[in-house]
């Protein structure tokens, strides 16, 4: 039996964020596989995370820049550290090598923050996120987070690639991780049991609140002029007040705030719509969507990860012979002929019982598709054949050894000085 501690950055909240239901599906892997797992987290209490206590998890909080922490590590002896982002694993992962040297060190990425800051980038700089410049100080602290942990789990096989053949991480640290899949309605609501739009996603998640802002600004007026009676309905977690104001009952466009049973959001949903311009990893609205036989509308941003890269074709041009179900429409929302197509398509979807029905029946198939590009070796099983091989494995990881040798000292010794400065 394996003694497992997670080092959160924040709690998990699996009700609102993809993040949060990764990283609740990481834990109930080991709890399934009867590890003994400790939850550990500087983070302040979250009013919607997962009661993790109830499953059986040991929460502990912990504090930053404190020796605090090698203490109590000391006395849990972890076979298994899993950091959750790579700001967990520069601020801790030093104490973990001092305090267990012979513990297995996971990154969990979530997704990788460097390409969707990047892309943000690209977005107010040229207003095109495919003009990212991935070879950031940002890239560079995550990559080396990725190169000192043993293994790192990734969310996308889009990301996957770019880490092997862009920053030439080897095959053998990383472990494709794709978001946990719940199960599907069935039967779903058919078309006339649904009315209105809806959009999702947590309002301290920056590609979230862009599009909400997309939306308002750009998408909304257009496509409630030409279906008056439809409204927009917008869900997440932690609305600010600048979100809250624009909520408007004449215009249709309703801010509910955060959705307390997303399936039941999404299932009574006619269409979603995610105008994403920027973002990475996998977004769990859309196989949400899927699950409820809901189509959607988004961006190739919105498709990556769930569907080929080949299909995506990173591109804005529309394709509507795509396996997507619903639309893919432009990221250069701005442009007049890019909200013309947003507009075709929500009202081909909205009006059209015919198209609607062909695209709530592809869901089906792309999520099938999606559920089965499963990894070679289970997560699970990759982690204990890992920590019984780790020396072995480790010894053929030489950038890793050339890693530890020459960075995180400054982490380390900034550490240890904010430490002995608040004594």
């Amino acid at each position: 039996m394996l003694n497992v501690v997670v080092i959160g950055y924040v709690w998990p909240e699996p009700n609102s964020s993809a993040a949060g239901q990764n990283m609740q599906s990481i834990i109930e892997r080991c709890l399934a596989a009867n590890f003994n797992v400790t939850f550990l987290t500087a983070a302040t209490d979250s009013e919607h995370k997962a009661d993790l206590e109830a499953t059986g998890v040991s929460v502990k909080p912990i504090a930053l820049n404190c020796s605090s922490f090698n203490t109590l590590l000391a006395q849990i002896l972890p076979d298994v550290v899993i950091f959750d982002r790579y700001m967990t694993e520069e601020q801790f992962s030093w104490r973990v090598k001092e305090v267990c040297p012979n513990a297995l060190r996971i990154l969990n990425t979530e997704d990788l923050h460097s390409l969707r800051q990047a892309r943000h980038d690209a977005v107010k700089q040229h207003g095109d996120a495919r003009l990212a410049q991935l070879n950031s100080e940002l890239a560079q602290r995550e990559v080396a987070a990725i190169l000192r942990s043993d293994l790192t789990l990734v969310i996308s096989k889009h990301e996957m690639a770019l880490l092997t053949e862009h920053y030439g991480v080897p095959a053998p640290q990383l472990q494709y991780h794709p978001l946990a899949v719940g199960k599907s309605i069935n039967p779903a609501p058919s078309f006339e049991e649904r009315s209105h739009f809806v959009h999702i996603g947590n309002f301290r998640h920056a590609p979230n609140w862009d599009a909400v802002l997309q939306l308002k600004q750009h998408l909304w007026p257009s496509i409630k002029k030409a279906l008056p009676h439809a409204e927009l309905h917008i869900y997440g977690a932690y609305p600010p007040k600048k979100a809250t104001q624009l909520h408007n009952e004449k215009q249709g466009f309703l801010v509910k705030g955060w959705a307390k049973d997303v399936e039941t959001v999404m299932a009574n949903a006619k269409v979603l719509i995610a105008p994403l311009r920027f973002g990475a990893g996998i977004k769990g609205k859309l196989l949400d969507a899927m699950r409820c036989a809901t189509p959607s509308i988004t961006t190739w941003i919105g498709a990556e990860g769930i569907i080929s890269n080949d299909q995506v074709l990173d591109t804005d041009e529309s394709a509507d012979a795509r396996p997507w179900p619903g639309a893919l429409c432009s990221t250069r929302i701005s442009e007049l002929n890019a909200v013309q197509d947003y507009v075709d398509k929500a009202i081909a979807l909205y009006n059209d019982e015919n198209n609607w029905n062909l695209a709530s029946e592809m869901s089906k198939s792309v999520l099938s598709s999606f559920e089965n590009n499963q990894p070679d070796v289970p997560f699970i099983e990759r982690m204990c054949d890992l920590q019984q091989t780790l020396d072995k494995h480790r010894s053929s990881l030489f950038m890793q050894s050339l890693l530890w040798h020459q960075t995180l000292t400054a982490s380390k010794y900034m550490s240890q000085w904010i430490e002995a400065k608040n004594k």
